[in-house]
C-alpha cells in the first residue's frame, strides 16, 4: 500500500466516533515504532514531521522511510507536515511526497491567514495532498514554535464556520485549552466550545497538544467530535527515559541496536496505548 491522503480516513473517524492517532516521528526508530503499534492494532495512522524534523532528517529520507513502511504494513498510513508557517517548506514537502500538510497561520491577521491558507490548498490540491489549518492559538512550545500564555486564544465557533468555507481545508485544528510540551498541572479543556464547533463544522477536527491530557478528557473530546489527535511529547519522553535506563545500567554499551531497540519498544507501547484509547484499533 502507498501513503494515503488522510482526508477519507479522518472523515470516517468523524462519522464513526473515533480518532486517528497522529504521532510525531524523527528518525527510523520512532517511525517504525509507531507503525508497529498501528500494525498490531490494525489501525490507520498518521506519521507527522515538524519543520525541525524535516530539516534534521530531510524530506526525501522521511518520505522514503514512510513509503517503505506503508508498503510493508498493509494499513492506511499518511505522512503529514505539522505546524509549518513557511510556504517554501510546504512546497518542498509536497514535492517530496508528503500526503498531508499543515499551514499554521494562527499568528497572522484574519485576512492574511485565509489568503495564505487558500494558497496552500490550491498548491496541495494539484498534487492530491490534504491540508490542515489552525484557527485560534494553542499555547506552549514545540521546537521553534512558542506561544506565550498571554497570546493564547480559543477558537470562535462562528469564525470556524467562515474560515472553513473561505479556505476549502480538509481538517481544522482548534484551540480549546490544550498546549504543546509538558503541562504544568492538569489542563482544563473547554468542552462546551468544542461541542459548539463540532455542531457547526462537519470537517474532521484536530486536537493538538494531547500529550499529558487525562484519558477521560481525551475520550470526551472524541465523543464531542475530535477526529485526529496529535501526540509528540509523550513519545519523546518515553524514548529518552528508555535510553537513559539502558545506558545507565550498561555504561560500556556501544552497540546502537542494543540501546535503540528498548527505546523503540517503549515508544511502540505508548503509541499502541494511545491508538486503543482513541478507538482506532481495528479500523484499518
Amino acid at each position: 500500500m502507498e501513503l494515503v491522503n488522510p482526508r477519507e480516513v479522518l472523515q470516517a473517524a468523524r462519522e464513526n466516533g473515533y480518532a486517528v492517532g497522529a504521532f510525531n516521528i524523527h528518525n527510523l526508530e520512532t517511525l517504525w515504532a509507531v507503525v508497529e503499534a498501528a500494525i498490531e492494532a490494525k489501525a490507520p495512522v498518521i506519521l507527522q514531521a515538524t519543520p525541525g524534523t524535516v530539516k534534521f532528517a530531510g524530506a526525501d529520507f522521511l518520505v522514503a522511510m514512510a513509503r517503505a513502511a506503508a508498503r510493508r504494513a498493509g494499513i492506511p498510513i499518511a505522512l503529514h507536515l505539522d505546524h509549518s508557517q513557511d510556504l517554501d517548506m510546504i512546497a518542498l514537502c509536497i514535492e517530496a511526497g508528503f500526503s498531508s500538510v499543515m499551514f499554521d497561520g494562527s499568528k497572522l491577521p484574519w485576512d492574511e491567514n485565509i489568503r495564505l491558507t487558500r494558497q496552500v490548498v490550491t498548491m496541495a490540491r494539484n498534487r492530491g495532498v490534504a491540508v490542515e489549518a489552525e484557527l485560534g492559538r494553542i499555547g506552549g512550545r514545540e521546537e521553534e514554535l512558542q506561544v506565550r500564555a498571554k497570546d493564547v486564544y480559543y477558537t470562535d465557533p462562528a469564525e470556524a464556520v467562515t474560515f472553513v468555507e473561505a479556505t476549502g481545508i480538509d481538517s481544522l485544528a482548534i484551540a480549546i485549552g490544550t498546549a504543546h510540551g509538558v503541562y504544568q498541572g492538569e489542563p482544563r479543556l473547554d468542552f462546551e466550545r468544542l461541542a459548539s464547533i463540532a455542531a457547526k463544522v462537519k470537517l474532521p477536527l484536530v486536537l493538538h497538544g494531547a500529550s499529558g491530557v487525562p484519558d477521560e478528557a481525551i475520550t470526551r473530546c472524541i465523543q464531542l467530535g475530535i477526529s485526529k489527535i496529535n501526540i509528540a511529547t509523550d513519545l519523546k519522553l518515553a524514548m529518552a527515559a528508555a535510553l537513559r535506563e539502558t545506558l545507565l545500567s550498561n555504561p560500556e554499551e556501544n552497540d546502537l541496536r542494543r540501546y535503540l531497540n528498548p527505546a523503540r519498544n517503549r515508544v511502540k507501547e505508548v503509541a499502541l496505548a494511545k491508538i486503543r484509547l482513541f478507538g482506532a484499533a481495528g479500523r484499518a
